[in-house]
C-alpha cells in the first residue's frame, strides 16, 4: 500500500499542503454561498478549479486537495442531476487535480528542490452535506452504520479516479472516522489521512478527546497520517503534542485563519490570528507536525511563505 505522505517525508523534512479553495474561487468572482459550496463550481465552471490547483502548485504546494469536500451524490441529485452524473462530477474533481499536477511537473524548472506533487481526494464529513455547520459540532442524528452507507458510494467514485491518497477532513467525531475506515478496508491498496476539526486544545468538535481518537487511529493500517484542520491556529500546537504522544504516524495540520464561521449566513467574522502563518508553521513543525498547510481563509501567499521557509531548512 502506497503512503504518499510518508514517501515525501523520506526525502524532505516537510510535506507542504495547499490552502483554502473557497477563498481563491471567491477571489475569481465565483459565488459559493450555496449548499454545495465549492462543489457548485465543479458543476458550473470546472476550469476555475484547475486554475486554483495551478496557483497552489506554483506557490509550492506538494499536495493538491480536490474540490470534492462538499461533492456528494445526494447534494448533486437535489440539483436535478442523475446519480451517474453526480458520480462523474465527483471523479472529475480528481481528474482535474491530476491534470494540473502533470502539466505543472512536465516543466523542468518546477522540479527543483521539491517532490512531485500528489493528489489527495477530499472526503468531507456528513455535516458538510447537511450544510448547517454540523462539521463543527459533530452531534449527528445518525449512527456509524448510516455514516458508512453515506460515505461508501463517494469513496468508491473517488478511488476509481485513482488519487494518490484520500483526505478525510474536518471530521467532527470519532464515529465518522471509524465509518470511513470501515469503508476503506474494502480498498486495501488505498491509504487516507484522517483530520478532525477541534473546539479547543484537547477536544475535537464533538467534545471527544483527540488523545482517544489518535490512539484508535494509530492501530489502523490504512491511515497514513492523523491531523487537525479548519481549527483556530492557537489550539494546534497542543493538539499536535497530544497526537504525538499516541502515534508515530505523520501528523498533519492545516488550520483556518482564526476567523469564525457562521453556518447560517455562510460567512466568516472576527479577526485572523495575530501570528503570521509561517510563524505558526515553525511552532507546529517543532511540536511534531510533518505536513502543514492552510484551510479556510488562507491563500497561496501563505503556502508560498511556508514553502520558502521549509525549503531553506
Amino acid at each position: 500500500m502506497n503512503n504518499a505522505i510518508q514517501s515525501i517525508l523520506k526525502e524532505f523534512p516537510l510535506v507542504i499542503l495547499d490552502g483554502a479553495f473557497s477563498t481563491e474561487l471567491e477571489r475569481r468572482g465565483c459565488d459559493i454561498n450555496d449548499e454545495l459550496w465549492s462543489a457548485k463550481i465543479l458543476m458550473e465552471q470546472p476550469e476555475m478549479i484547475g486554475k486554483v490547483h495551478a496557483d497552489y502548485f506554483a506557490a509550492g504546494a506538494d499536495v493538491a486537495i480536490t474540490a470534492s469536500y462538499q461533492a456528494t451524490i445526494e447534494g448533486f441529485m437535489r440539483r436535478g442531476m442523475t446519480k451517474e452524473e453526480a458520480l462523474s462530477l465527483i471523479r472529475l474533481s480528481v481528474e482535474i487535480a491530476k491534470k494540473e499536477r502533470d502539466e505543472f511537473w512536465v516543466h523542468p524548472e518546477n522540479r527543483s528542490n521539491r517532490p512531485k506533487p500528489v493528489v489527495a481526494a477530499s472526503v468531507g464529513p456528513y455535516g458538510a452535506f447537511l450544510a448547517d455547520g454540523s462539521e463543527y459540532r459533530g452531534h449527528y442524528k445518525i449512527g456509524e452504520c448510516e455514516l458508512r452507507d453515506f460515505h461508501a458510494p463517494r469513496l468508491k467514485a473517488l478511488i476509481e479516479a485513482q488519487p494518490d491518497i484520500l483526505a478525510c477532513e474536518t471530521l467532527p467525531c470519532l464515529a465518522e472516522a471509524k465509518a470511513i475506515v470501515a469503508v476503506l478496508q474494502t480498498y486495501k491498496d488505498m491509504s487516507a489521512w484522517i483530520s478532525f476539526s477541534a473546539k479547543d486544545e484537547e477536544h475535537i468538535s464533538s467534545g471527544e478527546k483527540i488523545l482517544d481518537c489518535a490512539a484508535w487511529l494509530d492501530q489502523q493500517n490504512q491511515v497514513a497520517a492523523i491531523g487537525i484542520n479548519c481549527t483556530a491556529p492557537q489550539y494546534v500546537k497542543s493538539l499536535i503534542e497530544i497526537i504525538r504522544s499516541q502515534t508515530n504516524k505523520p501528523i498533519l495540520v492545516y488550520p483556518n485563519s482564526g476567523e469564525q464561521y457562521d453556518a447560517t449566513t455562510k460567512d466568516w467574522h472576527g479577526a485572523a490570528a495575530e501570528n503570521s502563518f509561517v510563524d505558526y508553521t515553525k511552532q507546529w513543525y517543532k511540536a511534531g507536525a510533518r505536513a502543514i498547510g492552510g484551510c479556510c481563509r488562507t491563500t497561496p501567499d501563505d503556502i508560498r511563505a511556508i514553502a520558502k521557509w521549509a525549503r531553506n531548512k
